[in-house]
């Protein structure tokens, strides 16, 4: 059976995240919430939850010894599946732009900045359901690209330097980048363990993911 580190760093979506990925995995799969390195190294796939604001969480990541090196080990050493969701997926990028500027991991270049929503009504933090423009062939992302709406709630966004890293978009008075994907790392702003049973089946499709 195949074991998923969900790495616990305090977030404040670590709970809900597992208890959605346990339901989503019937049982295939072993889902472990921990900050040991040890078991981190060794897993087969990585969520890395978040919510909050990046600078918080890219502190409070880099205050668990050894873990970002052993998420190093795991994903860029030995391919297992990453999955970074809302504040997670953001923390990939060179550098998150809230309360100054903060390194992230650099797993994909380009910038977490706050989303600047045009039009009347329209208020951040982008809070609620919406539908995708899905711009890639990822798997997890067959239920949005046909039409599934997923749960937001955020005010920053991940800007990617290079646009073929944007796996889908999201309009909020203005287009901006909902999900990520390169090689076998995957993020997205949304949250699946919010979405109901869209989120179920993307968190499923995750699991089954052979990138």
């Amino acid at each position: 059976m195949q074991r998923v580190a969900l790495i616990d760093y305090g977030s404040g979506n670590l709970r809900s995240a597992e208890k959605a990925l346990v339901r989503a995995a019937d049982g295939t799969a072993q889902i472990v919430a921990t900050h040991d390195p040890d078991v981190v190294a060794k897993a087969d796939r990585i969520v890395l939850p978040g919510v909050g604001a990046f600078a918080a969480c890219m502190a409070a990541l880099s205050e668990r010894t050894g873990v970002i090196e052993a998420m190093n080990t795991a994903v860029r050493q030995h391919g297992a599946p990453f999955l970074g969701i809302c504040v997670g997926m953001q923390l990939m990028a060179s550098r998150g732009l809230e309360f100054g500027v903060t390194p992230g991991l650099g797993w994909i270049d380009g910038d977490v900045r706050a989303i600047e929503p045009r039009g009347k009504g329209l208020k951040v933090p982008h809070m609620g359901w919406n539908t995708l423009d899905v711009v890639t062939d990822l798997p997890m992302l067959a239920g949005p690209r046909a039409g599934e709406p997923v749960y937001f709630t955020h005010s920053f966004a991940m800007f990617p330097t290079d646009s073929a890293d944007v796996a889908a978009y999201v309009d909020h008075g203005g287009r901006f980048p909902a999900a990520v994907a390169r090689g076998n790392l995957a993020g997205v702003q949304f949250h699946p363990e919010k979405s109901q049973a869209a989120g179920l089946r993307f968190l499923a499709s995750f699991l089954e993911w052979r990138p």
